[in-house]
């Protein structure tokens, strides 16, 4: 009796053990399980704080230029206004470093998170604000050209030792200015590019709905032009290549007289055409509001672009591969 006893014994601690045992790994499943989905729920909280709207129609974004947070109406986050309390950047400034840091790096960064240096990656800008542009270059190999001043870039007339040596071009709001034919401008801006290179660039455009409307170029024949100011009025002396005298008295200028002439408006759909007539085959249009970082595009005009030239394989037959144009 008492071995039986003594075995019965050990059989009830041997089922209390597996009982503990058990009851051991399902705490350590729940904890496991909540420190997860505490985790999850810290990650959500920090997103949903980062990008939430308040009631009464305000956004918190942090600035991707000088990470500066920022408390602002989202009615005041339009391509011009400057709603960065931080550094005074704009919707369009902080969209050109959104699209370059994810084109470059595939997803989004803020400047200061590229890191390390990448000396490697070698671009230009196009007269860009010198403010992301100054913070890029400690980032990146980056040089912000401009058409006036050193250094100096026409993009209607390159350097022929330029082509095929750029990773990037940053191009915000340049292209309405440039002179007639605009086509030379997108056909240099592809050659500069390495193979898989990328072009980002925004303008103004409108007419976003007509797939058959054209750029409405305000000179179409510029040749020996001058711009004089008269009784208070800017006027654009012209005279075309056949000898014909003309006058334009309705000037648009950005930022004031001068370098600055508005050429011509854009629509959607020729900005794209230009974009394919060029060589590009890799077009993405980025409509998407990113309210974490102060960004949104309602009314899809001028929305900012990204152009690549992806490579085809080689092959006896002679086959463009298609152009995809996509929204992000």
């Amino acid at each position: 009796d008492a071995q039986e006893s003594r075995g019965l014994g050990d059989v009830y601690k041997r089922q209390d053990l597996e009982r503990q045992n058990t009851s051991d790994i399902r705490l350590l499943e729940t904890v496991t399980f909540n420190l997860h989905a505490a985790r999850l729920l810290y990650k959500n909280l920090r997103v949903t704080k980062m990008s939430a709207t308040t009631s009464n129609g305000r956004v918190k974004f942090f600035c991707n230029i000088c990470n500066h947070p920022n408390d602002a109406l989202i009615s005041s986050l339009t391509r011009e206004e400057a709603t960065c309390s931080g550094c005074g950047s704009t919707v369009r400034m902080r969209a050109m470093v959104q699209i370059l840091t994810a084109e470059l790096f595939g997803k989004s960064m803020r400047i200061d998170e590229i890191s390390p240096p990448r000396p490697d990656i070698v671009g230009i800008g196009m007269s860009c604000w010198e403010v992301y542009a100054n913070r890029l270059a400690h980032k990146v190999k980056y040089v912000n050209t401009y058409y006036h001043q050193e250094p100096f870039l026409d993009i209607t007339d390159i350097d022929e030792k330029m082509v095929n040596t750029l990773d990037f071009i940053v191009s915000t709001d340049v292209f309405e200015h440039v002179a007639p034919p605009i086509s030379t401008a997108f056909a240099n801006a592809r050659r500069l590019l390495k193979e898989n290179g990328v072009f980002i660039i925004s303008v103004p455009f409108d007419r976003p709905d007509e797939p058959k409307a054209e750029t409405k170029e305000w000179f179409p024949n510029p040749y020996d032009w001058k711009i004089e100011e008269v009784e208070g009025r800017w006027l654009l002396y012209n005279t075309t290549r056949d000898g014909n005298h003309e006058q334009f008295d309705d000037l648009c200028f950005h930022g004031g007289p001068g370098t600055t002439l508005e050429m011509r408006l854009f629509s959607k759909a020729s900005l794209i055409h230009e974009l394919v007539a060029a060589g590009f085959n890799d077009i993405t249009l980025y409509s998407e509001p990113h309210l974490d970082l102060g960004i949104q595009w309602p009314g899809g005009c001028s929305l900012p672009i990204a152009a690549r030239v992806k490579p085809q394989k080689s092959s006896f037959l002679k086959w463009k591969k298609p152009v995809v144009i996509r929204t992000a």
